[in-house]
C-alpha cells in the first residue's frame, strides 16, 4: 500500500497517510476539521539499477550483439579505436 502526502489549505497542516490505492481521497483535515484537505502528487518511487551495465550486457540477445558489431565495422567511423570486447578482465595477469 502506498503512502500519500496531504496538506490542508485551511491551516497548513501537512502529513503522510498510509492507505490503499482503492481508498477514497480524504477531504477533512484531522487537525482543524475543515474540508480543505488536498492530496499532493508525489514523484513516486525511484528505481536504481546497480551493477555493470544491466541492459547492454544482460538483456541483449546474441543476434542483436552480432548485428551491432557488424554495423560498427561497416560504418568504420571509429577513428582507429579498438572495439569494446566486453568487460575488463579481473586478476593479476598471466600466471
Amino acid at each position: 500500500m502506498p503512502t500519500y502526502d496531504y496538506v490542508c489549505d485551511g491551516c497548513g497542516h501537512a502529513f503522510e497517510l498510509f492507505q490503499s490505492m482503492t481508498d477514497s481521497v480524504k477531504k477533512t483535515c484531522p487537525e482543524c476539521g475543515k474540508k480543505k484537505l488536498r492530496r499532493l502528487i508525489g514523484a513516486g518511487g525511484a528505481i536504481v539499477f546497480k551493477g555493470s551495465g544491466f541492459y547492454k550486457t544482460d538483456y541483449r540477445s546474441d543476434s542483436y550483439k552480432k548485428g551491432a558489431e557488424a554495423d560498427k565495422k561497416s560504418s568504420g567511423g571509429d577513428g582507429g579505436k579498438k572495439a569494446d570486447s566486453g568487460p575488463p578482465k579481473s586478476g593479476s595477469g598471466e600466471g
